[in-house]
């Protein structure tokens, strides 16, 4: 089994003769949509949406396999120079169809018998949904020739600041008794049973901060600036409604989500005052312990180990998806281990027209990284529920992004916890879910806020670093209240997350939360009606590129606009807040 990824199914090299090809090819293809879009109108509806979504599709193909071998190198190599010049050159060449792009979507709006246009092909048909989203969408849509600008100017704009972001902390080291630990390596050291190891790696971490923490401020604030300038231009009343706009999903359902977790958050605050009496702490936990491992917890898997352990579990609850994670085990779809020049953190990227995905982790042999293989496989598991849908057909919202990922992490863990007879060992388990889960409902909740922070405060002033800290440390006392030690908090959260540096994908916090509640919901309803439910479940999955998020609930009987469902998700983690504190006393 190899340890690194292989993306030899896309291209042998930069220096192979196909690489060579499809850029050739991308041009010819660029140069073909914009003679197209010069002539719109000059032949009927139909014939002209045909003709445009022909040559969409082949960009789509070659910009597509370009982007991700470039990208891909990238993730494992920041300093990948060739990865870096490609790039480049490809954003460039997309940024030279923004108007043709926007030019067609106006002509899309502008057809009044759009829905008769779309029931009259098999083809359209297909697109129907991604057409009725371009008319809804245009009111947001700037003229050709501003559309492409913005473009050009966010290739050394936002999408610049996003690099350096990137660049400075994969390549950032922290000291660490006497040795040079990258900053994801580090932070792997939270997870580590020996207390003191936790503690010096929680000081060395917030120390190397100190030596990027200047230009990272100032490429977080120009790029909310910019998506601020971008938003009002757009006619946007917010950066949130625009995040919201993209994610065809409504206000509505984040209000439910949001005052729901709200309302549930002092049962997340008392599992973390009862894990910090149980580590020795009396004003609350620390941030140095939020992971430290509890239980029999001293456990650690081999990579081998964990593909066994991941394939024992899936084989009970669907076939393609212990089939799908044998693959991406012995087919080198995952790139596992932390290395200098390595992003931090862990990412799926789907390869559609292959039939495969590539995980990126950052694996170092904890239970915590069999959960995470697991997350990222979930996503792997999406992508291969949508393979059947036309090749423009591949995005669906970010809200449901995080649906199968976080779906699979609770088959992993309710069958890990159920097997479990030791009460040691049971507590380890329970004890890694609540941890897991209260990252995506208090911590989120925490970058929800500071990103909200940010965005009012932008707009009227510059944040250096001190003052964005000290935003992070607000945003922490609000959503962890008496649950954290104010003396031992995390004022770099801001810095380390490359979330918020993004210019076109704002509030990527929300939907983790959304995602986890979302997938407890589907999975209650799985242990409610069984291995029936699994078809429903795929088809749900399947619908998320072709249906707004409302309507893909809806698919599985849920309303997401009603508070009770989110009520009902966060109080199904009440009996494992009460299971853990009397394991806790009965393991003392």
């Amino acid at each position: 089994m190899n340890s690194e990824w292989s993306l030899d199914v896309l291209y042998k090299g930069y220096d192979a003769p196909e690489f060579a090809d499809d850029l050739k090819a991308a041009e010819t293809v660029t140069a073909e949509l914009n003679e197209a879009a010069a002539h719109l109108g000059n032949a009927p509806a139909k014939e002209t949406i045909l003709k445009i979504l022909g040559i969409y599709e082949r960009q789509e193909e070659l910009f597509f396999k370009l982007f991700s071998f470039c990208s891909l190198n990238q993730a494992t190599n920041t300093q990948d120079e060739k990865a870096a010049a490609y790039m480049g050159r490809l954003m460039a060449r997309m940024s030279e169809t923004t108007k043709a792009r926007t030019a067609f979507n106006k002509f899309v709006a502008s057809v009044d018998d759009l829905e008769a246009v779309i029931a009259s092909d098999e083809k359209l048909t297909d697109y129907g949904y991604m057409l009725r989203c371009i008319k809804e969408d245009s009111r947001h849509l700037l003229s050709e020739e501003a559309e492409h600008i913005m473009a050009l100017y966010d290739i050394s704009g936002g999408s610049a600041w996003s690099d350096l972001q990137s660049s400075l902390t994969s390549t950032l080291t922290a000291d660490f008794r006497g040795e040079k630990l990258t900053l994801s390596a580090i932070r792997n050291k939270a997870y580590d049973p020996d207390p003191a190891v936790r503690r010096e790696a929680y000081e060395a971490e917030l120390a190397c901060y100190d030596k990027i923490k200047e230009p990272v401020a100032a490429a977080l604030n120009n790029i909310k600036l910019q998506v601020i300038n971008e938003a009002k231009l757009r006619g946007y009343d917010s950066p949130l409604a625009k995040a919201l706009g993209n994610a065809h999903m409504k206000r509505e359902t984040l209000d439910a989500l949001l005052s729901a977790m709200d309302e549930y958050m002092p049962m997340f605050r008392e599992y973390l005052r009862v894990k910090a009496e149980a580590l020795g702490h009396k004003n609350g936990m620390p941030w140095y312990d939020m992971f430290a491992p509890m239980g029999s917890s001293d456990k650690t898997y081999t990579v081998e180990e964990a593909r066994d352990y991941l394939l024992n579990i899936f084989a009970g609850f669907d076939t393609d998806l212990h089939d799908m994670v044998a693959r991406a085990f012995s087919e080198s779809w995952i790139d596992f281990y932390p290395r200098e020049g390595k992003v931090g953190g862990a990412f799926c990227a789907g390869l559609k027209p292959y039939h495969q995905s590539r995980v990126l982790t950052n694996f170092d042999g904890s239970f915590s990284d069999i959960v995470t293989l697991a997350h990222e496989l979930g996503h792997a598991f999406h992508n291969l529920n949508i393979e059947d849908h036309r090749p423009l057909n591949n995005d669906y919202s970010m809200p449901v992004a995080e649906t199968a990922s976080t779906f699979n992490e609770h088959v992993v863990m309710d069958a890990a916890i159920a097997a479990a007879a030791d009460p040691r060992e049971k507590l380890a388990l329970i004890e890694s879910q609540l941890m897991d889960t209260t990252q995506i409902i208090v911590d989120i909740y925490s970058r929800f806020l500071i990103e909200s922070a940010v965005f009012e405060n932008r707009e009227n002033e510059f944040m250096f670093p001190d003052k964005l800290c000290a935003m992070m440390l607000d945003a922490q006392r609000k959503a962890y209240g008496d649950g954290l030690d104010p003396e031992f908090m995390h004022p770099y959260m801001w810095l380390c997350k490359g979330h918020y540096y993004s210019s076109g994908l704002s509030f990527y916090n929300f939907p983790y939360a959304f995602g986890g509640l979302f997938a407890r919901g589907l999975y209650a309803k799985y242990l409610q009606e069984g291995p029936s439910f699994v078809k429903k479940y795929r088809e749900l999955l399947h619908a998320t590129p072709v249906m707004n998020v409302e309507d893909t609930a809806m698919i599985a009987g849920i309303d997401l606009t009603d508070r009770n469902f989110w009520r009902m998700s966060l109080e199904s983690y009440r009996e494992k807040v009460e299971e853990f504190k009397r394991l806790v006393r009965e393991t003392r």
